[in-house]
């Protein structure tokens, strides 16, 4: 069987909903949602706490109210929002092989929106040695278990990360009545915000160890203990605890992107894209932390509505697949910077901004843009580019490249 709809969207979280919300008034014929889980909402729906909708709704709601409202805005626009629906592959361009407990199909779209997010790398991809008990959790697995499931985890734990999610899961252990007693970061600084880790810090006594990374987890059954290594001096001292949670450490959930043969960032691991989220595939576009690793999910939701504009035009005709334009070059200490392809005559990425991933910290970075061999653009910005999170860059600041010239190079000269 197969089905046709004008527009599909492949992820029912912040990103594809609002793509969807934002389509479906304005196509003549079908959007249809297809999400894997049997909710739609995303990461929201189980991180039970305050703090989400800020930049897109501009409103502070919990995550399951903020899952609700997005997809009851999905909805009430007129989208056709289908769970357990399992996209397993393709059957052409932009002909997707779907599975779901009312069977298989195929489902041809005129534009493809992929927007299926990144997950946490878990223990064995992390590659800490050491027993293999239980009480070992990522902070999607503890907010499922905790929030959707209402079951205990322990009394004591140990949060491997400092990001902003970090503290979600924080958040998360207390109310199932399981104290951190140590939180881990390989970086000189705490990921998150001071606005975040500061208040975490005296509000729950979490003790933040940075340049620290866990070795080795003890247990036999349960975890009884993890082994935590001192980065500066290679001292070691064990922590007695019986839950663990890794946090952050994220990676775009690509097997999709990867499977159509569309051209992957090397850096970002998510889809190469240009400034108005067109992949190299025509008709394919991706939003939201599938590009990157990772941001929140008003951002991923921002994503959505950007999106949306370049999936009409395609539809419209006038949109051209990400291969040709400049390409813009991370140069250390940056890591990856997304987009990575822009025309100098076409519009800015969502937000006006050049994401990027730094490796070091810059309290009130110089940013450069280079274009051979010669500096086209400088700035200093008023916030700092700090490991763990992503560093914003205005796009103005490749504005002025050469069109006919060679690659864009940023970095953040000493």
């Amino acid at each position: 069987m197969n089905e046709h709809v004008r527009v599909a969207v492949v992820g029912g979280g912040p990103a594809g909903l609002t793509a969807a919300a934002a389509l479906a008034p304005r196509v003549d014929g079908p959007v249809l949602v297809l999400e894997r889980e049997a909710r739609t909402g995303g990461i929201p729906r189980h991180s039970d706490h305050t703090g989400y909708g800020i930049r897109d709704l501009h409103r502070c709601l919990s995550g399951p109210a903020y899952a609700r409202r997005l997809t009851a805005m999905a909805s009430s626009a007129g989208a056709r929002l289908e769970t357990e629906a399992m996209v397993t592959g393709w059957a052409g361009d932009r002909t997707l092989e779907v599975t779901s407990p009312r069977g298989r199909r195929t489902v041809t779209a005129d534009a493809i929106v992929l927007a299926t997010g990144a997950r946490e790398r878990p223990r064995p991809a992390r590659l800490i040695p050491g027993d293999r008990p239980d009480g070992v959790y990522t902070t999607g697995q503890l907010q499922n278990l905790v929030h959707l499931h209402h079951r205990p985890v322990g009394r004591r734990a140990v949060v491997i990360g400092a990001e902003l999610v970090s503290w979600s899961a924080v958040l998360t252990l207390r109310e199932a009545g399981c104290r951190t007693v140590l939180m881990t970061s390989e970086f000189d600084r705490p990921e998150a915000y001071a606005a975040f880790h500061l208040p975490g810090r005296l509000a729950f006594g979490v003790p933040v160890r940075t340049r620290t990374r866990v070795v080795a987890i003890h247990g036999k059954g349960r975890v009884s203990a993890v082994d935590v290594e001192d980065l500066r001096t290679g001292r070691r001292r064990r922590v007695a605890c019986d839950t663990v949670v890794t946090t952050g450490d994220w990676i775009p959930d690509h097997e999709l992107v990867r499977s159509a043969g569309i051209v992957l960032d090397a850096a970002t691991l998510g889809p190469r894209i240009d400034t108005t989220l067109a992949t190299s595939r025509p008709g394919v576009f991706a939003a939201g932390n599938l590009l990157h690793p990772v941001d929140t999910a008003d951002v991923a939701a921002l994503d959505g509505r950007h999106v949306a504009a370049a999936a009409l035009a395609h539809l419209a005709g006038g949109v051209a697949p990400a291969t040709s334009g400049l390409e813009l070059v991370a140069d250390a200490p940056l890591r990856w910077v997304a987009p990575q392809v822009f025309r100098t005559d076409g519009p800015p990425p969502p937000r006006g901004r050049i994401l990027a991933w730094t490796t070091e910290y810059r309290a009130f970075p110089r940013v450069t843009a280079t274009q051979d061999g010669r500096v086209i653009a400088a700035t200093r910005l008023a916030w700092p580019a700090a490991p763990g999170r992503v560093f914003r860059i205005p796009f103005t600041l490749v504005r002025n490249a050469d069109p006919a010239g060679g690659p864009v190079h940023l970095g953040l000269p000493d």
